[in-house]
């Protein structure tokens, strides 16, 4: 945690309240999200027990297990689930637009112009909380290489069609979600949290309803007050009023609801299964009305949850997108369209475990967006600035001087002025480090202030100035260009991290791999999918 964050979280301890986090929104919000709040049953976290999901914040649709230990019941269940869920994500891959791109000949090496497809928008799942996600990957692992009827070889328990299809979907989610920035599938609690600090630990703000309540604590209550009331009030009934759902469920719930519920609706198909002539239909309609009740009590459930994440949508949609928000979202886009092409191809599924390349590149992939998004949340977001400042990563001041001076040291003289910034900050800026001036926002036309670079000079804490050399970003003439250097007065931003991710080193292909890591000869099959570059 920042020292950014601490500060904010004892200051919502202060007042009571949630404390904002960022003064834009970092992370893509489709216009239309399917959310989806799962259930599991207790001790079985790959079982599922019922989904609610929608686009609609009116119009939920509830999905139920009624046995969870029946594997024709679960199968029926997920084929429904899938129902809903894949024309949903499926409808995605038709409005595409074309981008012009190269790729390098492998007997050549040559590079050649070629246009790819990209969609022109994707899906988005939002799930209560990170456990939500966890089960979603569960059972996208479970259902993938499950065989249906139309198989070769269907086995004694064939899936229906969209089960592993639905797999191979959740699991390409699930994995994409483990991408920093990435915008596919949102954990609501993870959204919160990454623009709002509360009073209480990480762990607790998994709850939704009590990490909702330090926004909007009733009258007279604290957050802290408010968070405690939502997370244990229970009515008459003695049932929560804010069970927390996704994918658990309430142990109270479970003993007095849910077992008693499942036990009536066994007994039910028990008796249906023996029963004939006037019985049976006596006893198919006892069926159906267990069938119902259990769906009642289920729904009962998840709806608060349902409820609690458009309400975090709409505290979302109050912040302004970032400025770099449509470069990641048009990086799942990508992620999107490869998935669509591989799924189109016929590919077979995702393997059970990645081969050793295929790995090393989604380590290096997921090292190089969360570098990527730490600066692009910074150059977006004064409050995420202000953590690397108060971290001693950058500094912010007016500049006092400038100082015309040159390297006659080549052929031809180069401009090499120093800049003397009188700053408040305690950047750890030793003599002959690198810095980069962070663009200012409507600047003026010219060198790109990002490409900017400068060695630190000296530091002087008692007069408060940093003295930096500017080394780049000023054109190729002896004179700076016009604007490419800042004024006196004029107020600047210096970081002591680089403004772009930098490439990993390149891995070979899984076939040049040795066989001391999974390649050939023989061995583990290579893996499809992995990193979606595009040049």
């Amino acid at each position: 945690m920042s020292l950014l964050n601490t500060l904010a979280r004892l200051e919502a301890v202060r007042s009571g309240r949630a404390e904002p986090l960022a003064t834009v929104r970092h992370r893509h919000l489709s216009d239309r999200p399917m959310v989806v709040v799962p259930l599991a049953a207790a001790g079985e976290s790959g079982a599922p027990l019922a989904v609610m999901l929608g686009t609609e914040r009116d119009a939920p649709r509830t999905h139920i297990v009624a046995q969870p230990l029946n594997r024709t019941l679960r199968f029926d269940f997920l084929a429904r689930f899938g129902a809903d869920v894949l024309p949903y994500l499926e409808s995605f891959g038709d409005d595409v637009e074309q981008i012009e791109g190269s790729e390098r000949d492998p007997e050549t090496g040559d590079r050649t112009q070629v246009f790819r497809e990209l969609c022109a928008d994707a899906p988005q799942l939002i799930v209560p909380n990170s456990a939500a996600v966890q089960h979603l990957a569960l059972i996208g692992r479970s259902t993938r290489f499950r065989r249906t009827a139309e198989d070769a070889d269907p086995g004694p328990y064939p899936a229906p069609t969209q089960v592993p299809l639905l797999g191979r979907w959740l699991t390409h989610l699930t994995d994409r979600a483990q991408v920093p920035g990435s915008s596919l599938l949102l954990p609501m609690t993870g959204l919160l949290a990454r623009h709002w600090a509360t009073g209480q630990s990480h762990l607790e703000d998994q709850h939704l309803a009590a990490q909702l309540a330090w926004h909007d604590p009733a009258p007279g209550l604290s957050g802290a007050e408010a968070a405690e009331r939502a997370e244990s009030e229970r009515g008459p009934d003695g049932r929560l009023r804010h069970p927390p759902a996704g994918p658990a469920t309430d142990p109270r719930f479970d003993e007095a609801v849910l077992v008693p519920a499942i036990a009536r609706y066994d007994a039910a198909t028990s008796a249906a299964r023996s029963a004939s002539g006037a019985e049976a239909g006596r006893a198919e309609l006892l069926v159906k009305q267990a069938l119902e009740r259990l769906h009642e009590e289920l729904a009962r459930v998840m709806l608060p949850t349902w409820e609690d994440i458009w309400r975090g949508l709409d505290l979302l949609r109050t912040l302004p997108p970032g400025g770099h928000v449509a470069d990641r979202w048009e990086g799942d886009r990508w992620s999107y369209t490869g998935h669509r092409d591989r799924l189109a191809a016929g590919e077979p599924p995702q393997p059970r475990q990645d081969d050793a390349v295929t790995a090393a590149r989604k380590l290096a992939q997921r090292e190089r967006e969360q570098v990527r998004l730490d600066v692009q949340e910074a150059l977006d977001d004064p409050l995420a600035m202000a953590g690397h400042r108060l971290a001693g990563e950058a500094f912010a001041g007016e500049v006092a001087e400038v100082v015309p001076e040159y390297d006659t040291s080549g052929r031809s003289a180069k401009p090499r002025p120093l800049l003397v910034v009188r700053t408040a900050d305690s950047p750890h800026a030793d003599p002959g480090r690198d810095v980069h001036r962070v663009p200012a926002p409507g600047g003026p036309q010219g060198p790109a202030p990002a490409a900017q670079r400068a060695v630190v000079v000296g530091a002087d804490a008692a007069a408060g100035t940093v003295t930096v050399r500017v080394v780049s970003g000023m054109g190729r003439k002896k004179e700076p260009e016009p604007g490419s250097l800042p004024e006196v007065g004029e107020r600047v931003v210096f970081t002591l991290f680089e403004l772009t991710a930098r490439q990993s080193a390149p891995l070979p292909e899984p076939e040049d791999t040795p066989w001391t890591h999974g390649g050939p000869p023989g061995g583990a099959p290579v893996s499809a999918g992995g990193t979606e570059e595009w040049e």
